[in-house]
C-alpha cells in the first residue's frame, strides 16, 4: 500500500518537475508547482500512515500536509497577483521576459 503511494508520489513529483523545466508560461508553472506540493503531501501522508498503524494516535503527516496546503495557497495568490499585474502592462506574460521586476 504505501510503496504504491511513494510512487505515485514520485510520479506526480516527476510530471511537475517536467512542467516547471518544460512550459514557459507562468500559470502552467503555478500548476505544476502545485503538483509537485500535492505529491510531497501524498509522500507525508503514506509514510505517517506506514509508520503509525493506528492512525489516530498521531497525525503528523496529515497535520504538515494542511500545512504546506495553506502555505501554497499564499504562494499561489501572491503570485497570480504579479502575473495579472504584469498582464496589465504587457499583452504576453513570458518567463524569460521577467527581468524587469529587478528594477
Amino acid at each position: 500500500m504505501v510503496v504504491n503511494s511513494v510512487w505515485l508520489a514520485g510520479l506526480m513529483f516527476a510530471i511537475g518537475t517536467l512542467g516547471v523545466m518544460i512550459h514557459r508560461h507562468p500559470v502552467i508553472i503555478f500548476m505544476c508547482i502545485e503538483l509537485m506540493l500535492n505529491a510531497a503531501n501524498l509522500a507525508l501522508v503514506a509514510f505517517n500512515r506506514h509508520h503509525f498503524s493506528p492512525a489516530w494516535r498521531t497525525m503528523d503527516g496529515q497535520i504538515y500536509a494542511f500545512l504546506i496546503i495553506v502555505i501554497a495557497a499564499a504562494e499561489v495568490a501572491v503570485g497570480l497577483a504579479i502575473i495579472v499585474a504584469l498582464f496589465k502592462h504587457r499583452t504576453r506574460v513570458d518567463i524569460d521576459e521577467i527581468n524587469f521586476l529587478k528594477r
